[in-house]
């Protein structure tokens, strides 16, 4: 329920602040009556996007044990890929996010009504099915052998994007102040041991479906001192996906994909923008050069 949360919170705003961007863009250039094909567009994508949800849950049901692990195990690596992509882009593009946006709504205005609706309705459909593929891989991932089916992750999720909602609202109006930058970076850390997870996951579904090999072949098992059942055990399962006994395939995947993806975040996410070399101060001013009297020649 805890990742799932940070989850929806994280994708969700990211959504909540690009309505709120065309919103405001459409209200400062008196363009108000553009504003309900906006929200046909966001209506459109989330109509879009719960589909999407539904059928990733119930679409599998009816298929064999083997094709369901093939499917779950295959759509969590693309679901890893996809949130990845996701992350570094919000890294490198967040500081031109506003300035993209408006650029293409201007484009899509003065192509017509329609043009905003499609407009609109790609921006915020592309946040909403990442965000359904993660948390159903997600969901998968943390309920896998335990009780009480997918009702907290759901839950969790619900809660996520509520607040993000709330939060976006908050800073819409002014009501609150938030460092974006830092939000995005301190999530997308977060997100990328999540999504390590929701790999290590996928690659044990394609080796209980028979695709990859060694299902059997365990690199640690630490179930002993780390129960599934503990409220440890389910902690660290619902957050990071930690699974106590491990297979060496496993394992390697999860190495490969949070080492470098981790340290090319930081680099990206972390760094601090090139300083602004100092304007040269003006002759006379305090701290420049001080103006020479003019001599005066006797005669």
């Amino acid at each position: 329920m805890v990742a799932n949360y940070l989850i929806g919170l994280r994708e969700g705003l990211e959504a909540a602040l690009v309505v709120s961007i065309l919103i405001a863009y459409l209200v400062r250039t008196a363009r108000r009556d553009l504003l309900p094909a906006l929200w046909a567009g966001v209506g459109v994508a989330v109509v879009v996007s719960l589909g999407f949800g539904a059928l990733l849950t119930f679409g599998p049901q009816g298929l064999s044990f083997t094709a369901q692990e093939a499917i779950g195990g295959s759509l969590s690596i693309v679901a890893v890929g996809l949130v990845t992509w996701m992350i570094f882009w919000m890294a490198r593009t967040a500081r031109h996010l506003k300035g993209d946006l408006q650029h293409k709504l201007d484009d899509a205005a003065a192509a017509g009504r329609r043009a905003v609706v499609v407009m609109a309705c790609l921006a915020v459909g592309r946040e909403g099915l990442e965000t359904a593929l993660f948390l159903w891989a997600s969901a998968q991932a943390t309920t896998t052998g335990a009780r009480g089916g997918t009702a907290a992750p759901l839950l969790g999720a619900a809660l996520g994007l509520a607040t993000a909602v709330l939060v976006a609202w908050a800073l819409y109006r002014g009501v609150m102040r938030l460092d974006l930058q830092k939000f995005f970076a301190w999530t997308g850390a977060f997100l990328v041991l999540v999504a390590a997870g929701v790999l290590s996951y996928g690659v044990h579904d394609l080796q209980e479906a028979g695709i990859l090999p060694g299902l059997h072949s365990l690199a640690f098992d630490v179930s002993a001192a780390v129960p599934p059942t503990s409220w440890y055990g389910t902690l660290l399962k619902g957050v990071l996906n930690f699974t106590p006994a491990t297979t060496w395939l496993q394992a390697i995947a999860w190495t490969a994909y949070v080492v470098p993806t981790m340290t090319f975040f930081v680099r990206t996410a972390f760094r601090r923008p090139p300083a602004r070399p100092a304007a040269p101060a003006r002759p006379g001013a305090p701290g420049g050069p001080r103006r020479r009297p003019a001599s005066r020649t006797r005669v």
